[in-house]
């Protein structure tokens, strides 16, 4: 049976950030997940602190987390790569990887960054090696890598994409973060990533598509992907990041429905 994961960063959004865990355990989570939590790469202790405090009273798990990628709701999507602010991502790592390790989360996710007018993508692309190595030489679980849809100027938008940053940096430890909605809206053949590259993947997030809401909303059939994935031996989580079309507590009468008839 598949394990979901609820990603509170996105669903649970119209309560406080550290009331979201226990808002997802009412909801019949165990697990959970978030991008990076604060604004600022180097959160206080005691921020970090009330952070975790937060997951481990809801009695969740938290499985995910992102790295520190900048103003997400400005527009960014990582650090890792661009010159003028990579030290962010560095001063992060010990961070991230502390509030992991304080967790037993297995999975952190490094979002690659744009574009950068006036950088020579290769110059992008030797940090982002650089960075990734380091992260991925930091932390005893898995690195993750993304595609991304939406936003113009992020250079990894298919799983071949990502798959080469992994192959060019060649840690053990580095997965593709295989987001189905992202995929799809992409142009990927999701038949074919998964039969070629399930043993390359470190966690997979759903959405259907288009609009990037709950199951059951779009066109993209979720459950036939998530079967074939599990008969190709993948078995970890699966985060729910979509955008609820009402409020999140309501957005998932679609998993009552397949819990019932699995």
């Amino acid at each position: 049976m598949t394990r979901f994961d609820v990603n509170l960063s996105i669903l649970f959004t119209e309560l406080p950030l550290l009331d979201r865990p226990s808002a997802a355990a009412e909801a019949g989570f165990d697990a959970v997940e978030f991008w990076w939590p604060f604004d600022t790469a180097t959160p206080a202790d005691a921020d970090v602190d009330r952070f975790v405090a937060a997951i481990q009273d809801a009695g969740v798990r938290l499985v995910g987390l992102n790295f520190f990628a900048g103003d997400m709701p400005g527009g960014d999507r990582g650090v890792l790569s661009l010159p003028a602010r990579s030290a962010e991502f560095v001063a992060n790592i010990p961070v991230a990887v502390d509030i992991a390790e304080r967790l037993g989360c297995p999975a952190l996710n490094a979002l690659y960054g744009n574009r950068v007018d006036g950088v020579d993508p290769a110059e992008q692309d030797a940090l982002a090696v650089e960075n990734l190595a380091g992260a991925a030489a930091a932390f005893d679980g898995v690195v993750l890598v993304e595609p991304l849809s939406g936003a113009p100027r992020y250079p990894l938008r298919t799983a071949a994409d990502a798959l080469a940053v992994l192959d060019r940096v060649g840690a053990d430890n580095l997965r593709l973060l295989a987001d189905l909605y992202h995929l799809t809206v992409n142009g990927d053949d999701l038949d074919a990533v998964i039969a070629e590259h399930t043993g390359r993947i470190g966690h997979v997030q759903i959405a259907d598509a288009p609009g990037r809401h709950e199951p059951g909303t779009g066109s993209l059939d979720l459950f036939a992907h998530l079967g074939k994935l599990a008969a190709n031996g993948y078995r970890g989580h699966v985060g729910l990041e979509y955008t609820p079309s009402g409020a999140s507590a309501d957005s998932f009468g679609w998993l009552r429905k397949e819990t019932e008839t699995s």
